[in-house]
């Protein structure tokens, strides 16, 4: 299910809220899952999503950016973390769509 988008500079958050990728990696566990990590623009917030290909021929499009319900969100408290997650993620929203392929 996907929540309309709402701006990058959000402030009511009823529909969502706006977290652009700044990590991709290959879990060390598990064969064949990417854990994607999206975040806001300010660093402080963030959404992990694991995704398991079940095949060579798995095509489901990664987007610079989803919204999620501010629930599923998880919060940065590391200060270095939240600084990278916040450079990377508005030099995604500076450089992309939200819904461009990535």
């Amino acid at each position: 299910m996907w929540l309309t988008p709402v701006a990058v500079g959000m402030n009511d958050e009823t529909d969502g809220v706006r977290v652009w990728l700044v990590e991709r990696t290959y879990s060390d566990d598990e064969q064949n899952l990417i854990i994607l990590v999206y975040a806001t623009v300010n660093g402080d917030r963030y959404f992990r999503k694991e995704r398991a290909l079940t095949s060579s021929t798995d095509t489901r499009t990664t987007t610079a950016a989803v919204t999620v319900e501010p629930t599923n969100l998880g919060s940065v408290d590391d200060p270095d973390l939240r600084e990278q997650y916040a450079t990377e993620a508005t030099r995604m929203a500076d450089e992309h769509d939200p819904s461009d392929a990535i």
